[in-house]
């Protein structure tokens, strides 16, 4: 008898799943299913799964593929099955082609290439709809954001926009979308919502083009130029029922959210000075560094930085001011904006041109919160006292690239979780693009002295 295994959380089950199996079931004799358990899901990245698991183990049944189910809810538990069943075949979607060829000395395995265009009609989603997501933009951002999606539940990802069509054509071959345009009509009538992943100055016209439409927007940073705009475009959104996000991951990881808990706890006292530093090395060609109009650090980097200063001491500064290193063509190289609160300061520093540590750190009457870089990932905290005996460190996951994070929280605010939105909320990103609005005019002054 030839066994076969494959493995899967089945949630929201749909025609694609049922095909996975119909073609798993065909690889041999006898067909075992291994089932996630919610634990597990959230342990290996997978978010928002809306199924109980009993009612993903009776969708996996009723297709009449499988002989045996069984639960997986541990890591290492794959290789244990395969030697305890004697299996003879692995196999898993194409999603996840060379992430098992270690199992190749004790199986054969099987990559089977995912069913394309799932139709919404197959999908058994009780109180809640697949999300019918596009792209529009082609670049670095988009293609880490289509590997980060398929982590969340609930999103399907149809297809992408680009002016340039042979980039959407390549990005939707890469990544076997349903389709790729130039045609924004033909796009907008294929989803349901839009990440949009162009370049800066262009973000605020595709999300009013969005919203006109009726589609719900996540964003990347910085979503808007200037105050106004991102007051009139949260307006829009509102008037449409529509969702609009805007995508600073760092907003929805589950460490930085612990830590605003551990700074706000009043562990270090009151908080009277944040500096948050972000800073790389990029190529001078690249567009961050030869964009006259649009690139720079600040506008490229800053928004992780305020947000934390933000989210720790609110949108009510008083004084604000910049110092910015130009190259010979005026391009920010490196920038630090200096906040003045009424009982506290920050300093959010950035660099392409020049590298720093990417600390932060948050200074109080009692103690100081010390994140070391990345600390925009947060995956670790140690709170730091006069005595150090008592300093403690704190340990946080950040999965992936961590725009699963995001994904799942503009899902959940899509089906009406609205409780998402305090991570980052309107008048949060209002503020981002105040300060934003501020560096660009004092840039353009000082461009024509």
């Amino acid at each position: 008898m030839r066994k076969v295994i494959t493995y899967g959380s089945f949630d929201l089950f749909h025609e694609g799943h049922y095909q996975l199996l119909r073609r798993a079931k065909e690889l041999g004799d006898y067909l075992i299913v291994g089932v996630t358990t919610e634990h597990y899901d959230e342990y290996r990245g997978k978010l928002n799964v809306m199924d109980s698991l009993m009612e993903r183990i009776e969708n996996v049944k009723r297709t009449g593929f499988v002989d045996e189910i069984i639960i997986e809810d541990h890591i290492g538990q794959k290789l244990e099955d395969i030697q305890k069943y004697q299996v003879d075949v692995f196999t898993v979607g194409s999603d996840w082609t060379g992430s098992f060829d270690w199992l190749k000395d004790y199986c054969e395995v099987i990559y089977l290439e995912r069913t394309k265009n799932v139709s919404s009609t197959m999908l058994r989603a009780l109180n809640y709809n697949i999300l019918k997501m596009g792209i529009i933009g082609t670049g670095r951002i988009a293609h880490r954001f289509y590997p980060e999606a398929k982590y969340v539940s609930g999103v399907n990802m149809e297809g992408v926009y680009n002016p340039h069509l042979e980039s959407a054509i390549a990005y939707k071959e890469k990544f076997g979308l349903k389709f790729g345009t130039d045609r924004m009509e033909e796009f907008w009538g294929q989803i349901d919502a839009v990440y949009i992943a162009s370049p800066h100055e262009t973000h605020t016209a595709y999300i009013r083009q969005a919203l006109k439409n009726g589609k719900h927007v996540l964003c990347e940073k910085p979503m808007a130029l200037s105050g106004k705009e991102a007051e009139e475009l949260y307006a829009l959104a509102s008037e449409k029922g529509c969702i609009l996000m805007e995508a600073i991951k760092t907003a929805y990881c589950p460490g930085f959210q612990q830590l605003l808990g551990i700074a706000r706890s009043g562990v270090i006292g009151a908080v009277r000075d944040v500096e948050a530093a972000f800073t790389k090395l990029e190529s001078p060609d690249s567009r961050e560094l030869t964009d006259l109009n649009y690139g720079g650090s600040f506008l490229e980097l800053a928004s992780y930085p305020l947000l934390a200063i933000i989210k720790l001491l609110g949108t009510g500064y008083g004084d604000l001011r910049f110092e910015t290193i130009h190259d010979e063509r005026g391009i920010d190289l490196y920038t630090k904006a200096y906040f003045r609160y009424k009982n506290s300061l920050a300093t959010a520093k950035t660099g392409l041109g020049v590298k720093s540590e990417g600390e932060l750190i948050i200074s109080g009457t009692k103690g100081y919160i010390f994140v070391p870089a990345p600390w925009w990932k947060t995956q670790q905290i140690e709170v730091r006292y006069e005595n150090p005996g008592q300093n403690e460190k704190f340990f946080y996951k950040f999965l992936g690239d961590g725009l699963r994070y995001e994904i799942s929280d503009f899902v959940a605010a899509v089906n009406g979780n609205e409780k998402k939105e305090h991570k980052l909320k309107m008048e949060d990103s209002v503020a981002l693009a105040k300060v934003m609005e501020r560096y660009i005019f004092e840039e353009r002054k000082r461009e024509k002295t």
